[in-house]
């Protein structure tokens, strides 16, 4: 199955993407947060900068990178939450 689901970019991933949100379709679901990440990078490779440091929310839920499964419903949002300090 597949879900179209919108990105949501906040502070630094703005910066990086161009883009504040995007609709991404044809998402696979499940999917693990790490190949979501991944299929994030390959659209926009800039944001590999915030590798280890940027989490990931879906449906206003946090979601580290790794090994965790979601599943995504069509008009799902997933937001892309970098550090918000420069450290």
């Amino acid at each position: 199955m597949t879900a179209q689901v919108c990105v949501l970019y906040f502070a630094k991933s703005v910066e990086l993407t161009g883009v504040k949100q995007e609709d991404i379709v044809a998402v696979p679901t499940p999917i693990s947060s790490l190949d979501l990440w991944s299929l994030l990078l390959q659209r926009h490779p800039r944001l590999s900068v915030l590798q280890d440091q940027v989490v990931l929310a879906v449906r206003q839920h946090y979601v580290a990178i790794g090994d965790q499964v979601v599943t995504l419903g069509d008009g799902d949002e997933v937001a892309v939450v970098p550090p918000l300090s420069g450290g």
